[in-house]
């Protein structure tokens, strides 16, 4: 056993209420908001409550990265507010594959914990999203919080390389403006740390690796949690972070059937810059390109990833090169490209493409400052 295992266990241990809290939390809501009926492999039911935090906003985005996976139909319950009666139980859990839950708060009675529980021994899943999450009694995690970062950009490092949710991932990626929790207890066994993140001091963090991705079991079930995603701050690149994102989407389908289909996406942060998307989706081909156009130097190269790895993908198929190619040619053509947009361009097509580029990179040569660069394509390409 690690030394974060260790860790884990003594803290379950400490709290012996924790799976309690989390069972109870559904037991005692009221179905609150929407929910998507589409043809969705797996049902989700997000648990949003008594916590010090704008909880529509993430209850919300949670329910829009499920969505938009094409995996998840989501409903949404809200928990009373603290001193209020927790003595309503939710009954229907067996209606779903997930349960996502962010809770801080009073602790719940204990028919919750039997219906939770045996919602998780009989295979459901357990998504935890909610950065600042305990379980248990709040006033024994008061002391632990004074250690809770400020809002700032970190480097996560994978640990867990062969675990489904983490399988493909970069070693390290950047996570942008966001907090870094200490020492996060959750229910279950045999928890796994996944993924951790350093606290700096510097930052009123703890000086030490902290776990930010986690899994675990509980009988039958299985449990994700994502210590990183706080809503809320600034412009909320946290939440927008792809990172965050394709995490959030891995570990909730792995949760609901521990497996993972879902391909790590191109748009994945790496340890050279952080990525955020302005909505929840993975960037289309087709936006890709049409953002390509207005690149210049020392914008994120976000677009030009996701049109290389198009390339790499289409695995010599010439129907899809050819459309490729054809994009690419009209950002060639277009008065409104940028100068280093048609560079990054002529460089592909030097390798990939084909004679329909050879009449617009052939009229570069006439700017000047793109000579060089399709005079380079046109010899790479024979012409």
């Amino acid at each position: 056993m690690n030394p974060q295992q260790h860790k884990f266990k003594k803290m379950k241990r400490q709290y012996k209420f924790s799976l309690p809290a989390v069972l109870l939390l559904t037991a005692v809501l009221m179905l609150a908001v929407t929910s998507c009926r589409d043809k969705a492999a797996y049902r989700a039911l997000i648990i949003s409550g008594q916590a010090e935090y704008d909880r529509e906003t993430a209850s919300q985005a949670v329910k829009q990265i499920l969505d938009a996976s094409g995996l998840f139909s989501t409903d949404i319950l809200i928990a009373p507010e603290k001193g209020e009666d927790l003595s309503g139980l939710s009954k229907e859990f067996s209606k779903y594959n997930l349960i996502a839950i962010a809770y801080r708060g009073d602790i719940w009675p204990e028919n919750a914990y039997g219906a939770f529980t045996a919602f998780l021994e009989g295979g459901g899943g357990l998504l935890v999203y909610y950065p600042k999450t305990r379980f248990g009694e709040t006033e024994r995690d008061e002391p632990v919080s004074s250690a809770i970062s400020r809002s700032h950009t970190f480097e996560v490092k994978t640990v867990q390389t062969d675990h489904p949710v983490t399988s493909g991932l970069p070693v390290r990626w950047l996570q942008p403006e966001d907090i870094i929790v200490p020492s996060p207890v959750l229910p279950g066994s045999g928890i796994k740390v996944l993924a951790t993140a350093f606290s700096d001091t510097a930052y009123g963090g703890s000086g030490r690796a902290e776990p930010v991705l986690l899994a675990g079991s509980e009988g039958g079930g299985r449990i994700f949690a994502t210590m990183i995603g706080l809503p809320g701050e600034e412009q909320e690149q946290a939440v927008h972070s792809t990172g965050f994102i394709a995490t959030l989407q891995r570990g909730a389908e792995w949760a609901a059937s521990g497996n993972v289909t879902q391909a790590v996406p191109s748009d994945f942060p790496t340890a050279a810059a952080a990525v955020t998307r302005t909505g929840f989706r993975e960037t289309s081909t087709a936006e890709a390109f049409r953002m390509m156009a207005a690149y210049d130097i020392g914008k994120s190269t976000r677009y030009y990833t996701h049109i290389r790895e198009e390339i790499r993908k289409a695995g010599g198929d010439q129907k899809i090169l050819s459309g490729l190619e054809r994009e690419m040619v009209k950002i060639l053509n277009s008065s409104a490209a940028t100068a280093e947009a048609k560079k990054l361009m002529l460089r592909e097509l030097g390798w990939m493409g084909s004679d329909y580029c050879v009449n617009a990179v052939k009229r570069l040569i006439e700017v000047p400052e793109l000579k060089e660069e399709a005079e380079s394509a046109l010899e790479r390409l024979g012409k």
